[in-house]
């Protein structure tokens, strides 16, 4: 003992802690550490959404009633605190925030458990959550708004949309259920009512509904997002014999919240559930403030384009027929007055999925967004092109005339079509005057003179004699063999046959050419067969190189985008299937060449040259000229 009192050993450990510490100096309880600028920046941006955690402003909140240590203890007592403290204090926007955020931790915890009752519990959290998240960034309070600068402001805004979409989630497989009822909060009562009047299908037309934020997209290089509040969502359409693919549109839902007081001593919420379009691209407004919509169009397009059957169908279509669809018009979107049809038209053994990549990025645009409405021209690529070209024609006719009986939409007369390869003698056969220029390139007999039945010879009229469609304004072709291809010879046709099987009335029309085929100026190698689409690209064909010479309609503006595989001279190259000769035009506006194989609807370089032509479409007319642009110079 010494004479403090204290044990010899006792005072020199202490004696010797004390030297520790003083030699320690850095030490300190509190401090800071150097780290880089990207760990700096997730500590500060810790949320609920990102880590899992609570963030920095919630953790205020809870630091300020002692909570800190409750919240993982007890949560349930914790948020009950909150929410008592956040009525007694004119419902301050920090403690909705911090419900918010606490309230979709705790959700996301039950969510995660093994037990099938507290899982069951994890929905009603998820939107007592998206309520609180609403009332931050919405509700009403002697504060202001939160503002851009907030960084709660965003936060909360994608609190609202994933808690909402977990709430609304209740259907077996994670199945968005719409349906409507009375909902018991922790925060009180919910009675919510679905409103539809928004949305352009009827509700029923579809089997399911399925939340957006929980898929990735695979294939298509960008993700179509427009940030705000609401639900992503992929609105999926029943199967028919017709269409045995599900169709999916992209939907929105905004929960609009309303109090109505308390009875019974329970709180009563109102909830208005709307569905949107996110095709149409509109805003909510929340008692005069506007509220634009989070949207997600790919995830819809990439999940009805994940099916082997649709990339298969060009193919199976070209060979076979197997599958034959009725030529016509499909739109990826209703039709929407005031914006410009942008048609496109597929090649040969192929489909409209081709176009994927090109319509997902052009949709990425927000000023091509707002002009333009997207449609997809269906065909049998592997019937005469002349027949396919008379088909697109009337389809395009008929659509007109349904959707705008009295020709009160101005958009619709500057349509613009786009073709790829076939797809594009298809496109330059809506914008041309042909007279019997066609017809002289195969007899120097009148169609009236010549030795067929009627029916052929009306049928002929309609394949041969073109007039150009009124309503098209613009035409873009994209490794299009407007004198042939050189793959197209006298073997590749003969094969080509002996596994293409043509419709009964082609077949028939054929026949009758059989007979008059003597005064026929057809060169040997097409003679005494009924003709496919790869005869219809014969660099020998007289019809196709009467096409080519044939000039565009005055007025409508051309433009050629050529792809040419390798380094050396454009001029003397080609794409695998087409060479430059044969895709060159002399009147276009532009001419692009992109350095790629025929198949390059999806090369980023066609794509951007493709936006910038619909871009100068949209264009004010220049000073002292009354066209809308030449684009580039040849």
């Amino acid at each position: 003992m010494n004479r403090h009192g204290l044990p010899v050993r006792k005072a020199l450990f202490l004696l010797a802690a004390l030297v520790a510490l003083s030699a320690a100096g850095c030490a300190t309880p509190v401090g800071v550490k150097r780290v880089t600028l990207q760990d700096a920046y997730r500590e500060i941006n810790v949320t609920a959404l990102s880590r899992g955690e609570a963030s920095g402003d919630t953790r205020v909140v809870l630091q300020r009633y002692d909570l800190v240590g409750r919240i993982d203890k007890d949560p349930l007592a914790a948020l009950a605190t909150l929410r008592e403290k956040a009525m007694g204090e004119d419902y301050r926007r920090d403690l909705r925030f911090a419900i918010a955020e606490l309230e979709y931790l705790y959700a996301s915890q039950l969510l995660g458990s093994e037990d099938p009752e507290e899982r069951g519990r994890a929905a009603d959290h998820f939107l007592d959550a998206a309520g609180y998240a609403y009332s931050y960034l919405l509700g009403l309070s002697s504060e202001d708004p939160p503002g851009p600068y907030d960084r709660r402001f965003r936060v909360a805004c994608d609190l609202y949309n994933r808690a909402l979409g977990r709430g609304l989630a209740t259907g077996e497989g994670g199945k968005v259920d719409l349906r409507g009822g009375e909902r018991k909060l922790p925060s009180g009562l919910l009675t919510i009512s679905p409103d539809t009047s928004r949305l352009p299908w009827p509700v029923d037309a579809f089997d399911l509904f399925l939340l957006s934020d929980e898929y990735s997209v695979q294939g298509l290089t960008v993700r179509n997002r427009t940030p705000g509040m609401g639900v992503p969502m992929i609105a999926v359409q029943r199967k028919t014999p017709d269409r045995p693919v599900e169709w999916a549109v992209p939907v929105t839902a905004f929960l609009r919240i309303s109090r109505e007081g308390s009875g019974d001593g329970e709180r009563r919420f109102r909830g208005t559930l709307e569905l949107y379009s996110a095709y149409e691209e509109t805003e909510a407004v929340v008692d005069g403030r506007k509220v634009p919509l989070e949207t997600d169009s790919t995830v819809p397009f990439a999940y009805m384009l994940d099916n082997p059957y649709v990339w298969k169908a060009g193919l199976q279509r070209f060979l076979k027929l197997e599958g034959r669809v009725d030529p016509g018009i499909k739109p990826i979107q209703p039709y929407m007055p005031g914006r410009i049809p942008v048609v496109f038209v597929h090649g040969t053994a192929s489909s409209q999925v081709w176009w994927a990549e090109m319509i997902n990025t052009l949709r990425s645009d927000p000023v091509l967004r707002k002009r333009y409405q997207f449609w997809l021209f269906q065909y049998n690529s592997g019937i005469p092109v002349t027949i396919s070209a008379a088909e697109l024609r009337r389809s395009l006719t008929q659509v007109v005339k349904e959707l705008d009986p009295d020709g009160r939409d101005p958009a619709l007369g500057r349509m613009v079509v786009i073709g790829h390869s076939q797809g594009g003698l298809l496109t330059r056969m809506t914008a041309v005057r042909t007279g019997d220029r066609l017809w002289r390139a195969l007899s120097d007999d009148t169609l009236e003179d010549a030795p067929l039945d009627p029916e052929t010879k009306k049928r002929l009229r309609e394949y041969l004699f073109i007039e150009p469609l009124p309503f098209v304004s613009r035409v873009v072709f994209i490794s299009t063999p407007h004198r042939g291809s050189y793959l197209a010879g006298y073997r590749v046709r003969n094969l080509v046959r002996r596994f293409v099987r043509l419709p009964l009335d082609i077949a028939q029309v054929g026949s009758e050419l059989f007979r008059a085929e003597g005064r026929l100026k057809l060169p040997l190698s097409m003679r005494g067969k009924i003709p496919t689409s790869v005869d219809g690209m014969s660099p020998e064909n007289p019809v196709l190189q009467a096409l080519v010479s044939t000039p565009l309609e005055p007025g409508v503006k051309a433009h050629s985008i050529i792809a040419v595989k390798g380094e050396g001279d454009y001029r003397e190259g080609n794409d695998g299937v087409v060479e430059y000769k044969s895709a060159h035009l002399e009147d276009v506006e532009s001419e692009f060449i992109v350095r790629s194989g025929h198949s390059c609807q999806g090369h980023p370089l066609t794509i951007e040259e493709v936006r910038r032509i619909l871009l100068e479409h949209i264009a004010p007319p220049r000073p002292g000229t009354a066209s809308e642009g030449t684009g580039k110079p040849l």
